[in-house]
């Protein structure tokens, strides 16, 4: 079992930045992909951004040029730095690993998802 937290989100002002954490921990063999996706209220889960195990990365078009993920595969996290933060970013932050877990029939890759973290930013 995978367990994924998230820290550092918050509210802040249009304009602001923040910083999302998101550690993995528990029972795994390796994690591949890792990223951050986000849900406003009222709409569907999106994707913000992703980083592949040798640092490839992808954003969304609304968040290219402002946000920028990293990870410590050390530590087996992954951040969001998030500037020049709009209202409409604002969100539960979602993270997601694809992790290699052990299995009734052997080890096997499955998307993980942690709790969420709420961005808010005022205008």
């Amino acid at each position: 079992q995978v367990q994924l937290v998230e820290s550092g989100g918050g509210l802040v002002q249009a304009g602001g930045s923040l910083r999302l954490s998101c550690a993995a921990s528990g029972t795994f063999f390796a994690i591949n992909g890792m990223g951050w996706y986000r849900q406003a209220l009222g709409k569907q889960r999106e994707l913000v951004a992703t980083i592949t195990g040798d640092g490839s990365t992808k954003y969304a078009g609304s968040v290219k040029g402002r946000f920028t993920i990293s990870r410590d595969n050390a530590k087996n996290t992954v951040y969001l730095q998030m500037n020049s933060l709009k209202p409409e970013d604002t969100a539960v932050y979602y993270c997601n690993a694809h992790a290699m877990s052990p299995s009734a029939g052997g080890p096997s890759w499955n998307d993980c998802w942690g709790q969420g973290t709420q961005v808010t930013v005022s205008s």
